[in-house]
């Protein structure tokens, strides 16, 4: 999501804990689960009724059903405390917000439970997880690391960057470590060292910020944070690669200078990354962690204006470029714009080794008209890792949460569909989906505005989806699975 600017919220003093920016949940927060019909097989279709739901109304496709929501709560409990990403790992998972982050235990995916939350602004607070670390990217300017630190103008004794904490005990998370990153972090990737005995962060960051410490421009380059598992409090900088050397597309008919990254995602397995760089996706070799290489760049000036995101499909010969449209704040799913803009961009991988290309193949955007009050644009998803076939469930802000099928990459198509209605319908508030992802059977979507929802697939509709499971799930590091 582009970057929102805003003051800070009202401290909350809970005796001594929130001086250290830590706000325990001992009981969990009430779970609604929907009245609806039982699941039924068949697939949506794209003549929704959805366009014209009333305030929070919700509608979905027979193959979709939400069984659960956990509204957000205390110091997050605000407009202007967004939620952001989520990362999973065991029976848990990681939501990141504004204002810090929650650990839910998703044991029983109809009856989620808060373990924790940490109260630590810093928008955006991206989250990944890795054994008992937790890593949370600050891209907003504070006067220290600490998670009491206050927002301050762009001076040169600003803090960004990376925040890591133990969270060995999911009720008593401990922050111990900072790592300062130059135009601060974004969003980070979680790259495991090829030795296992480290994990690296890609962070990304943009600019030109001329007027913050560490940010001159051109901005072209990545931080890139090694963390030792066995001293990650040694954790430091060790690269920051130049992706741009030439300017991106500078001097060429119609292109600007890329001015840095928004999201890397990586593909260990096959040494792989695709980054989604403001005018620019690319695509990288990885093999040498600490040295990523450039080995294509695709630029779409006709219906892209901010590369926001990257997945592979699981064979990593397609790659979905997401167009975040007016950062996210934006009301862009209605007949004015279009199916092109602020949409995804399906391109397919050919060629081998330093020779790979990728080559344009379509576009995908959700078929259905949303309001003037509904910010709806592509935004962060995951495959649903269904052997043989190339499918993707994906957030929209307010246009809901999107299931489709990219198997073939010149004609996607929709087969399920959950979301509600606006926020209001008299101003444009800024909610929604922000990360909706599948794991290990059910799809949990962090609602900017209401918080965790939980939703349930009719596997009768997607055969396979239910048959691969995974340890760890940190979408932009992406996991492969057997055909």
């Amino acid at each position: 999501m582009a970057r929102f600017r805003m003051s800070r919220s009202r401290r909350f003093q809970i005796g001594s804990l929130a001086a250290a920016g830590l706000l325990l949940a001992s009981v969990a927060a009430p779970v609604s689960a929907q009245a609806t019909p039982r699941l039924a097989a068949e697939p949506a279709t794209v003549d929704s009724t959805a366009a014209g739901l009333g305030v929070d109304e919700i509608s979905s496709s027979p193959n979709l059903r939400q069984i659960a929501n956990l509204p957000k709560m205390g110091p997050f409990n605000t407009e202007s405390a967004l939620n952001s990403d989520i990362a999973f790992q065991g029976p848990f998972a990681y939501a990141g917000n504004y204002n810090g982050f929650t650990i839910y235990n998703i044991a029983n995916p109809a009856a989620p439970k808060v373990m924790s939350q940490v109260l630590c602004p810093g928008s955006q607070n991206d989250v990944s997880v890795y054994g008992d670390l937790l890593f949370l990217s600050t891209d907003s300017p504070r006067n220290g690391d600490s998670c009491d630190s206050q927002g301050v103008p762009s001076v040169d004794t600003i803090w960004e960057g990376i925040k890591v904490f133990d969270i060995s005990d999911k009720t008593a998370p401990r922050y111990i470590k900072s790592v300062k990153t130059a135009c601060g972090s974004h969003t980070h990737t979680l790259v495991p060292a090829k030795d296992g005995t480290s994990v690296y962060l890609y962070v990304s960051s943009y600019g030109p910020r001329d007027t913050y410490v560490g940010c001159p421009p051109p901005h072209d380059s990545i931080s890139i944070v090694k963390v030792p598992l066995d001293a990650p409090t040694d954790a430091a900088v060790v690269a920051t690669p130049v992706l741009f050397p030439d300017g991106g597309y500078a001097g060429r008919p119609g292109g600007s200078a890329t001015s840095g990254c928004h999201d890397i995602t990586v593909y260990p397995a096959k040494d792989l990354a695709a980054g989604a760089c403001m005018g620019d996706g690319i695509l990288m070799d990885i093999s040498d962690r600490e040295a990523p290489r450039v080995i294509n760049q695709v630029r779409d000036t006709v219906n892209f204006a901010f590369w926001h995101s990257a997945t592979f499909n699981n064979t990593g010969t397609k790659v979905v470029f997401t167009d975040e449209l007016g950062g996210g704040g934006g009301a862009t799913c209605n007949p004015t714009v279009g199916p092109n803009r602020g949409a995804d961009a399906i391109y397919d991988i050919t060629g081998a080794g330093d020779a790979r290309t990728m080559a344009f193949r379509s576009y995908y955007k959700i078929p259905r008209t949303n309001g003037d009050t509904e910010n709806c644009v592509a935004h962060n998803g995951s495959l649903i890792p269904v052997p043989g076939r190339d499918i993707m469930v994906q957030a929209w802000y307010q246009g809901g949460i999107s299931v489709w099928d990219f198997t073939d990459s010149a004609n996607p198509k929709e087969i399920g569909y959950w979301e509600r209605g606006p926020l209001s319908d008299t101003r444009l508030i800024t909610g929604g989906a922000w990360s909706s992802y599948y794991y290990n059977g059910h799809i949990y979507s962090n609602d900017i505005q209401k918080g965790l929802d939980v939703v349930e697939i009719d596997q009768a509709s997607i055969p396979g989806a239910n048959t691969r499971h995974f340890t760890r799930l940190n979408v932009q590091t992406q996991p492969d699975y057997k055909p």
